[in-house]
């Protein structure tokens, strides 16, 4: 008697609709039930990252990566400096240059640059 086991699929990448929740001072994204977000703070001129959080259930879907783009295209759109104190977030802009130019000075000394 042979017995089956369940075949567990690989993680899908998923599409999040990321949206700015002021109020919150987050970026959202709601998948499958499921609230993943990047924590933000306002500054004179600039945007700090500061927490980003994706469920354990949802996470290798590329969730994070959205909402660091959301991020970073929001405060290219309104001009603020980036502060990347959130590990995610300094993670991401260190490995894409292409993602220099968006931070502040302070950012760029958090990311010894």
């Amino acid at each position: 008697m042979s017995s089956t086991h369940p075949i567990v699929p690989p993680a899908v990448r998923a599409h999040a609709a990321v949206h700015d929740n002021p109020g919150r001072h987050r970026f959202e994204a709601e998948v499958a039930g499921a609230v993943s977000y990047a924590e933000y703070v306002l500054g004179e001129g600039t945007i700090t990252f500061t927490h980003t959080r994706v469920p354990e259930s949802m996470r290798g879907r590329g969730i994070a990566t959205q909402l660091i783009q959301a991020g970073l295209a929001a405060a290219q759109a309104q001009h603020r400096g980036v502060i990347p104190q959130c590990s995610m977030f300094s993670d991401y802009m260190r490995r894409r240059p292409e993602t220099h130019e968006l931070l502040a000075p302070a950012g760029r000394a958090l990311l010894h640059m």
